[in-house]
Parts: C-alpha cells; sequence; structure tokens
C-alpha cells in the first residue's frame, strides 16, 4: 500500500511540474509591442498630408517665379468633407476600429489628428486641382461634385475607389495644368506686342479669366497630387493597438 500511495504521489508531482513548465514560459515570454506600424500611422501619414497641405496652395508668379500662396475657395472645403465620407462609406476606413472605447483617449486623439491631416490635405488637393476663377471654376467644380456625390451612392471596395480617384484628379490636373496652362498667354512686355503676337490666347486668357503661373507651377502640383495618392495608398483601413506577441524562447530553452 505505501509503494502504491508513492507512485500516485510522484505521478501528481510530475503532472504539476509538466502544467507549470506549459504555463510559465508563456506567461513570461507575452509581451505586447506597438510595431512598426504605429510610426507609419501617426508620424509619416501625417507627415505626407501635411506637406500636400503646404504644396497645394502654391504657385509660382509668371514674371518673378515669386511664391504666390492661395488660399482656398469655400467649395473645397466642401468637397474635401465629401471626400472623407465617401472614404467610410467604401471602407477605405473603418471608423469604428479608429475611435471607440477600446481605445486610449490618446489613440483617439491621434486618430483624430491623422483624419484632421487628411481632411487638409483633401482641401488643399481640391485648392490645387480647381481653376482659380472664371467660368472654368464652376465648370470643374461642378463635375467635381456631381462625380463625388454619385460615388456616395455607388458600391465601391478601397481598391476601386483609389482607382477612381487616380482618374478623377489625373484628368482634373491634365485639364488645368496642360490644356487650360496652354491656352493662357505668356506674359510680355506689354498689352498691344501680347495681343500682335498671341491674339487667340489673350481672348482666351480674357474670356476665361485665367490666371497666369510659371511653368514650375504643374511640376509642383504633379508632385503634391503624387503624394496625397501615396499617402491613401499608406493610410491603414484599420488600426489594431492590442499588439500580442508570444515568444517561445524561453519555452525552447527550457526544452
Amino acid at each position: 500500500m505505501q509503494h502504491e500511495a508513492r507512485e500516485i504521489l510522484n505521478e501528481d508531482a510530475s503532472a504539476v511540474l509538466t502544467d507549470r513548465k506549459e504555463i510559465a514560459p508563456s506567461n513570461r515570454s507575452k509581451s505586447v509591442h506597438r510595431g512598426s506600424g504605429t510610426t507609419l500611422i501617426y508620424l509619416i501619414v501625417p507627415a505626407i498630408f501635411l506637406l500636400v497641405t503646404f504644396l497645394g496652395g502654391l504657385r509660382l508668379g509668371a514674371v518673378d517665379n515669386a511664391f504666390i500662396f492661395l488660399k482656398p475657395q469655400l467649395i473645397c472645403l466642401v468637397l474635401a468633407a465629401l471626400t472623407l465620407v465617401l472614404f467610410v462609406r467604401s471602407g477605405l476606413i473603418v471608423i469604428g476600429s479608429w475611435f471607440g472605447e477600446h481605445r486610449t483617449v490618446l489613440d483617439n486623439a491621434a486618430s483624430a489628428a491623422v483624419l484632421s491631416t487628411l481632411f487638409t490635405g483633401s482641401v488643399q488637393l481640391f485648392n490645387s486641382l480647381l481653376p482659380e476663377a472664371g467660368l472654368p471654376f464652376w465648370v470643374v467644380g461642378f463635375c467635381f461634385f456631381w462625380t463625388i456625390w454619385n460615388n456616395l451612392f455607388a458600391d465601391f471596395d478601397p481598391r476601386k475607389l483609389i482607382k477612381s480617384l487616380v482618374a478623377l484628379f489625373g484628368l482634373a490636373f491634365a485639364v488645368k495644368y496642360l490644356l487650360f496652362a496652354n491656352l493662357t498667354a505668356a506674359p510680355s512686355t506689354g498689352w498691344l506686342q501680347s495681343i500682335i503676337a498671341n491674339p487667340g490666347q489673350e481672348l482666351i486668357t480674357w474670356l476665361l479669366d485665367l490666371p497666369r503661373y510659371a511653368a514650375g507651377t504643374g511640376y509642383i502640383q504633379f508632385f503634391t497630387l503624387g503624394l496625397y495618392l501615396l499617402g491613401l495608398l499608406l493610410i491603414p483601413r484599420t488600426i489594431s493597438t492590442d499588439r500580442i506577441v508570444i515568444t517561445e524562447k524561453s519555452a525552447n530553452a527550457r526544452a
């Protein structure tokens, strides 16, 4: 009887030790990491949209290449707000994972800062692509509004939405900086000489009220458009704050 009791006690002790070996290493090796995605979301993406915000209103003077900063029109704010609604509607941004009670106050504030830079970048992008005044401003502005409004009621996934925006913004850039820029007469020494040299361009410039900028403006705004699209590609659909990484180093060392 004593021998059988000792065997039972030994078996129970070995079972307890085995359970401890299986449980303890996992508890010691469990660690919480905010992977490299946090740097991408809260530093790189806002920096891109802030740069778009700065460059979107920048123009170069036609005579001396002086820096000219244009404030956005009210329609740019309306179009940017509709664009953010479109991002949420299509699932490009899952707002429930960006904000909520499951996130800390600091995380919610950081997410709000990212969306704020996205909004300001969108405002200045429309400021970049819309003609500054005259009939072209109203025509292009109406086309933007009509396209975005219709897209709000269409079925989009994030990939199709980005492709649609690339086509829309690319066409607007070509119209403003390739078509309208070539219609605008280059400044010369006097108005009489301009009329004699390019009467057609002077007439179109006067009728459409097209401003004159240096050729470098198109290069700057092309870079701005590329940065904005890059920011859209980098922005995550969801943000996860609980990144649990379990390592097996201690378990392997014991084994």
